[in-house]
């Protein structure tokens, strides 16, 4: 256990930090799944439409460090690829 006020402090911010990159990761795994079911049910116009704000988050966490970027990249790649051949 800490035994110094700085690292009691750091403790509170790392508990504060998780559960931020929790909901942050959370939010990010909703909304891919929410554009792949639209595409498992062949749904163009859904797909199309979520596909933007998809893209929009993933390059968010990104920038809060929640993905890598080359993960985030192949993410990106790999939706609009199937959106596409959707279309």
């Amino acid at each position: 256990m800490a035994n110094h006020k700085s690292a009691e402090k750091r403790i509170r911010q790392n508990e504060k930090r998780k559960l931020i990159n929790r909901a942050n990761r959370s939010k990010l795994r909703t909304q891919v799944k929410k554009l792949r079911t639209a595409l498992g049910a062949h749904d163009k116009t859904a797909s199309g439409e979520s596909l933007a704000p998809t893209v929009s988050l993933i390059d968010k966490m990104v920038n809060k460090g929640i993905i890598h970027r080359n993960t985030a990249a192949r993410y990106k790649s790999r939706l609009t690829k199937h959106v596409n051949e959707l279309a």
